[in-house]
């Protein structure tokens, strides 16, 4: 009987997530995709290892209720304690046997597959891919993590949205200064051999939308620059001046970017990077200069003018 049940469930929610692709016109793969991650989440957060894992990038959009967001077929974490390979693999493997009510979903601890991340950011950390099944549709999970990166203020704690009425992922999540500490980092760092469109994306974003103490803000910066070895750029880094956004190639990466993950936003590579040179670069002058940068940023700027 349980096992029958467990079917039925399954194909149920897989029908529910069909005709969800279907009412919203998005694509249904990539909707079991975030069903997947959600589960996955959610058997994290009911876990002996919830406290060991801070959920961070595009994943935190949905949590932050930002309407237009990018997808993302993927889920990044920052890890605490061991960093190797097999301890990682042994953890996640762990996680997917975690007991909870039937979601309709399982996740296949044999599947469980890591692999060192080395990139032009240098920083490294452990990629795992898992498989999980609903109701026979294979889902391919990607969950990347990182280790050593300082949080400011400090991991919230969260429950995430959930796609259907099941019980919501209970997390630790970053907050939103540190995404942008660490994205800004990111363009001073690569330079002109940036490709990360979706760093842009999602400055202009969160400057757009949300409003920020500026104090908060800035310590954020300092710190994540402190901790990645990078010093704060004295002038407008090279990623937010014309000779990256005007150059041809840039342009074309920014719009296969918003080709690729279905946005709708009609802007500019210069426009967004002008904005975020309005956003970001103020409070990384006041911290060179040692001055506390006590003004609020209001949801789409700029920053009051007694700043200066």
């Amino acid at each position: 009987m349980t096992q029958i049940r467990g079917k039925n469930i399954a194909a149920s929610v897989r029908q529910r997530l069909l005709d969800q692709a279907r009412a919203k016109r998005v694509d249904f793969n990539l909707l079991l995709t975030r069903y997947g991650l959600e589960r996955f989440l959610y058997r994290l957060g009911r876990s002996e290892y919830r406290e060991r894992f801070v959920l961070k990038g595009a994943m935190l959009f949905p949590l932050w209720g930002v309407v237009s967001y990018r997808s993302t077929r993927d889920v990044d974490l920052l890890g605490y304690g061991d960093s190797e390979i097999e301890a990682l693999v042994t953890v996640f493997r762990t996680i997917c046997q975690t007991e909870v009510a039937d979601d309709g979903i399982t996740f296949d601890p044999a599947s469980v597959k890591a692999e060192d991340i080395r990139d032009l950011m240098e920083y490294g950390g452990t990629r795992l891919n898992i498989n999980a099944d609903l109701a026979g549709a294979r889902i391919h999970l990607q969950v990347d993590i990182g280790f050593g990166d300082v949080i400011t203020p400090s991991a919230d704690s969260a429950e995430y949205p959930t796609l259907l009425d099941h019980p919501a992922p209970s997390l630790r999540v970053y907050p939103r200064e540190t995404v942008i500490a660490e994205k800004f980092q990111a363009m001073v760092h690569l330079g002109i051999a940036n490709s990360r469109m979706k760093d842009f994306h999602d400055l202009w974003v969160l400057g757009s939308q949300f409003d920020f103490n500026g104090k908060t803000l800035a310590t954020a910066l300092a710190r994540t620059f402190e901790r990645r070895n990078t010093p704060l750029p004295l002038e407008l880094p090279l990623a937010l001046t014309s000779e990256f956004f005007a150059d041809i190639q840039k342009i074309r990466q920014w719009k296969a970017f918003l080709n690729r993950t279905g946005l709708t936003v009609e802007v500019e590579l210069a426009e967004v990077a002008s904005f975020i040179a309005g956003f970001v670069m103020p409070p990384i002058e006041n911290c060179i200069l040692g001055k506390e940068f006590n003004v609020v940023w209001q949801a789409g700027g700029p920053w009051p003018a007694t700043y200066k």
